[in-house]
């Protein structure tokens, strides 16, 4: 399973030009976009055709992880004539953002709804979900392939852990917002959290993301690691991960 950050930033992007949260997870022929964060479809442009795409996942609502869905919408309909792309999302979020192409998605994508009891078959890779501790309905997904497992929290608070799925996953890619003594906000993780969290899962990998334009991403990292108790990594633009 291989794994490419297309974007890391939290909540907007960052004067560095990065991105916001978006992934593309590839195992044998399957492609999943993984969150649509706004400055990601040119990356995943970059890397690949987009009419290969397999899938596309949308954790939540936030803008920073929707919003270049309309990109991919325009390309596919009136580019590409591409019709029925799984689209996996909270129930309702096509209604939503629907509001935008006033209702008329033109069947580019097929709409499924997921929760946590939700198991999805992409191809070679399984993904299943959890509902997070973030306002809107959010869900982090794991995704299981050829022996491989990762495990994405998306947006949370601490009332929700990657313990959610089973322990010892490959790698666990964790939002790390905030500092912990910097956290000005209860509906994220802190740097500390993550690790705390993905040591107790027993992770045997981290990697940060989502942290937040302003936070001192080195302190992150020190922070992290700390708390999971050896170097986590930091997620970068154009980073791939071999899981």
């Amino acid at each position: 399973m291989e794994l490419t950050v297309l974007g890391c930033s939290g909540s907007y992007n960052g004067a560095d030009g990065r991105a916001c949260s978006g992934y593309l997870v590839r195992e044998g022929d399957s492609q999943v976009w993984i969150d649509c964060g706004t400055g990601t479809f040119g990356e995943l442009q970059r890397r690949m055709p987009v009419d290969e795409l397999s899938a596309v996942v949308l954790t939540h609502e936030h803008p920073d992880h929707v919003v270049d869905v309309y990109g991919l919408h325009v390309m596919m309909r009136y580019a590409l004539g591409r019709k029925g792309l799984p689209v996996y999302a909270p129930a309702g979020l096509d209604q939503q953002l629907g509001t935008l192409v006033q209702g008329d998605w033109g069947g580019t994508f097929s709409w499924q709804a997921i929760d946590s009891d939700s198991e999805v078959n992409v191809g070679a890779l399984t993904m299943r979900f959890s509902r997070t501790d973030h306002p809107p309905p959010t869900y982090a997904v794991e995704l299981s392939g050829n022996g491989s497992r990762l495990v994405y929290s998306s947006d949370t608070g601490p009332g929700w852990s990657v313990e959610a799925f089973a322990g010892g996953a490959d790698l666990v890619l964790s939002e790390a917002t905030y500092l912990h003594d910097e956290k000005p906000a209860p509906i994220h993780l802190s740097a500390k959290e993550a690790g705390a969290a993905a040591r107790a899962a027993g992770a045997r990998k981290l990697m940060l993301t989502h942290l937040w334009p302003l936070v001192d991403r080195p302190a992150a990292v020190a922070e992290g690691s700390a708390a999971y108790g050896e170097p986590v990594v930091l997620a970068e633009p154009g980073q791939t991960t071999i899981i």
